[in-house]
Parts: C-alpha cells; structure tokens; sequence
C-alpha cells in the first residue's frame, strides 16, 4: 500500500468515526425523557475532535491524542485559514470531560442543541477542506 493510499484511508476512517459520533448525538436529541444531553454533547466534541485529526493527518501534522479543540485549531491555523474562524468550537472541549467524569458539570438542552450545531460546523467546514485537499 502507498503512503498515499494509507494516508487516504486513515482520514477516511476518522471521518466515519466523527460521522458515528455525529449521528449518535443527533439521534439523541429525539428521547423525550431522561435525555443524557452531557453525552450528546461529548458525541458533538468527539466529532468535531475527529474532523479536525482528520484535517491534520492531511496536512502530516503530528498531534497529540487530545482533547482540546483549541489546540487541535491552534495546529490547523498553519495550513488554513478556517481554523482562526472557527475558534468558538473551543468551546466543545469542555464536554469532552462532562460526560465523561461525576462532579465535572451538567449539560441541558439548549447546550446539547448548541454543541451538535457547533459540530455540524465543524463537519461542514472540515468536509469542504478535506475534498478540496485529497482531490
């Protein structure tokens, strides 16, 4: 296998797992009662989390496995300019420990609703620049 080809499949398979977490946190916005909104937040985080990796294997940035999404932005800045709009999705990186720990903070409706938009800006930008840089 090329460096190429492997490099293809390795944002392909970031993709797919930002695109389960994507689906995942959408669909949790329809339970009616009991709804985990801290987990459709972290599913939001871990999407935009994954585009952005996705992004920077691209590029062939080294980054940490981490969960800072301003880092991970920090990163992008160099080789676009999207990165230095789209510093309001730091603000998902928060989630990325709510859901995960007790004591870290709860997560209501309307700041579920505002991570998933946030992740779909995310996807949608990130989208846009991936085809553009494997074409």
């Amino acid at each position: 296998m090329s460096a190429s080809s492997e490099k293809s499949r390795i944002i392909k398979q970031w993709i797919e797992y930002a695109e389960e977490d994507l689906h995942l946190a959408r669909h949790g916005l329809k339970i009616k009662s009991s709804c985990p909104y801290k987990l459709i937040a972290f599913h939001a985080q871990q999407c935009a989390e994954k585009y952005l990796k996705a992004f920077l294997v691209l590029k062939k940035v080294d980054f940490p496995y981490t969960h800072n999404i301003a880092l991970l932005l920090e990163l992008c800045s160099t080789h676009a300019e999207w990165a230095k709009e789209m510093q309001g999705a730091a603000a998902l990186t928060q989630y990325a420990v709510t859901a995960r720990y007790p004591g870290k903070g709860m997560v209501d409706r309307k700041e579920a609703v505002q991570a998933v938009e946030t992740a779909i800006y995310v996807r949608k930008t990130l989208k846009k620049a991936l085809e553009q840089g494997m074409s």
